[in-house]
């Protein structure tokens, strides 16, 4: 089993930082900017709002951090997404010292290395929400409390439940029940029945309690002191239940009003992009190692662990409950399929385990590394043609792709050929992909300009816009507000609209001047059609910036 070398991080590390250079994406992720950004303005830490409106979904820890961080690196790309990034990386850091403690080092470089390459985790850097900040959180509980399993130093411990309560701060219980599922079924298997029971767990509960105090006070006086307000079409709602039940429990529950009707096998159908390419060998991998469990009758022998399979396992049923699901939920967890899958692999490397396993999914590897750079290529050349230089730069990564193939005796080369299919993959999806599709991102576009030239709120008005807006505020450094009456339209001298809204303003009357116009599409929902050349005029929507002539 060969060493991972830590140079190999350095340049995912790298990777993930070029993700500062890419647009905020709509929805969610230019959401929780605008919000990150209006916490700056109104050094109102306690109290969230979006757009002026009040804010009751999230946990505020994501808005905190940064908030903070665009007061020193200011209201931009890299103030918004830079706490997720470094937090991403410490994710990295946090699965190697879990899975150093349950196998060895080497396993644990390469968990960690799974995990940095899996497709999911690019993405998260770049479409920044609170699951990165969750897992991140998750993980470093899990591993500080085996940690104190380990020691039975109290300082883990106490650590662990810092990490848990930082955890529910960012997306609700779900950071607790995690790190229960995986000591539950680790001690349960175990026979270990006393840790269940220690009278530090009671210092842990009030330290989580500590630190949920000011998220808590922040939600009684926004929402329990006003029975008013009318959230979500509902007046009386209390913030204090939704955090604590209605917004996790109750999408189990079905007390929650959001459903979207999937099933069961919906998060596992997602990792098959999300957690690729290591999906095809954990899901293997988790099932041989229940199988192992029926086989020696639940029961666990020395050195054995269920921290991972089993906590993974109990989330995903618990999440795969929810009423209402969404693939990037199941993220929270992949830091332990990543120790499960390194595992595996370790176990063959190592002592020549599950072989015939090993036999097919080693070529199947292969055929995945280079499905992947035939997408990549495809995309730079038909989709989104790119220029000669790009080409050249794609050829350099294949022949590095085809060095590693074709070397005989590289020690690892099972991992290593995927790992750099998906490290040249990345570097182009980051660096030229995704930079090309937000320029069909009309908030992106049409903020930056509005900021560019000038134009104040009091000014503008969007109307008749049928897509997320988001991004526009970001962007444009101000709130901008919109309608879809006409009558609205009065003083303001810019208009931000599509073809409709233009047809309107023209049979009114009214003379404008347009400043900018193009075309867009939802980003977040790609469809065959806006990917062929041929069809995109077909799949995209014209936009325009006008200039109105307003007499007075």
């Amino acid at each position: 089993m060969p060493k991972i070398p830590f140079w190999v991080f350095i340049i995912i590390a790298v990777l993930y930082f070029t993700a500062v250079r890419v647009d905020t994406m709509d929805i969610d992720a230019s959401e929780y900017a605008v919000i990150s950004s209006g916490m700056v303005h109104s050094n109102n830490w306690l109290q969230v709002y979006d757009l002026g409106r009040d804010y009751l979904d999230k946990p505020p820890f994501l808005f905190w951090v940064s908030a903070l961080s665009m007061k020193i690196f200011g209201e931009n790309d890299l103030g918004y997404k830079l706490p997720s990034i470094l937090l991403a990386l410490w994710a990295l850091y946090a699965t190697y010292r879990l899975a150093r403690l349950l196998y060895n080092e080497n396993t644990a470089r390469l968990a960690a290395l799974l995990l940095a390459t899996c497709q999911g985790m690019f993405l998260m850097v770049n479409d920044v929400r609170c699951d990165t900040i969750l897992m991140s959180w998750v993980i470093t509980a899990i591993w500080l409390i085996k940690e104190w399993d380990v020691t039975r130093k109290i300082k883990y411990l106490m650590l662990g439940f810092c990490a848990i309560g930082l955890g529910m701060m960012t997306k609700g219980p779900i950071a607790l029940m995690v790190p229960v599922f995986c000591f539950i079924s680790d001690w349960s298997l175990k026979r270990e029945w006393r840790k269940f029971f220690h009278p530090a767990y009671l210092v842990g509960i009030i330290i989580i309690a500590l630190l949920l105090l000011p998220m808590s006070i922040g939600l009684y006086q926004q929402f329990d002191l006003h029975p008013e307000k009318v959230v979500n079409g509902t007046n009386g709602v209390s913030g204090l239940r939704f955090f604590y039940w209605s917004q996790s429990f109750g999408r189990i529950t079905g007390e929650s009003p959001w459903k979207n009707n999937v099933d069961l096998s919906f998060l596992l159908v997602n990792m098959l992009w999300s957690f690729l390419p290591w999906v095809f060998l954990f899901v293997p991998a988790l099932i041989l190692n229940v199988y192992k469990l029926i086989a020696k009758k639940f029961r666990l022998g020395t050195g054995a662990e269920w921290v991972t399979t089993g906590g993974f396992l109990l989330a995903y049923l618990a999440l795969g409950s929810s009423g209402y699901q969404l693939p990037h939920y199941i993220f929270v967890a992949f830091p332990l399929a990543a120790i499960v899958t390194a595992a595996s692999i370790a176990g063959f490397l190592q002592d020549g385990q599950n072989k015939m396993l090993f036999k097919v999914i080693a070529p199947f590897f292969t055929v995945i590394g280079l499905l992947v750079l035939i997408v990549v290529l495809v995309l730079i050349v038909y989709v989104f043609p790119a220029g000669p230089g790009l080409w050249v730069a794609f050829g350099l990564c294949l022949t590095v792709w085809f060095y590693v193939l074709l070397k005989k005796g590289l020690p690892g080369k099972l991992f290593w050929v995927p790992v750099t299919a998906m490290i040249a993959a990345n570097i182009f999806m980051m660096n030229y992909i995704y930079p090309t599709l937000l320029t069909y991102q009309v908030g992106t576009q049409a903020g930056k300009y509005i900021k560019q030239a000038g134009i104040k709120s009091k000014d503008f008005l969007f109307y008749k816009m049928r897509d997320p807006l988001n991004s526009l505020s970001f962007y444009a450094g101000e709130v901008l507000i919109g309608t879809d009456t006409i009558v609205n339209v009065t003083s303001q001298k810019y208009i931000l609209t599509m073809d409709e809204g233009l047809a309107d303003l023209k049979q009114r009357g009214d003379k404008f001047t347009v400043l900018k116009q193009g075309v867009l599409f939802k980003v977040s929902q790609l469809t065959p059609e806006f990917l062929n050349p041929e069809t995109r005029n077909k799949a995209v929507k014209n936009y325009y910036l006008v200039q109105r002539t307003i007499v007075e």
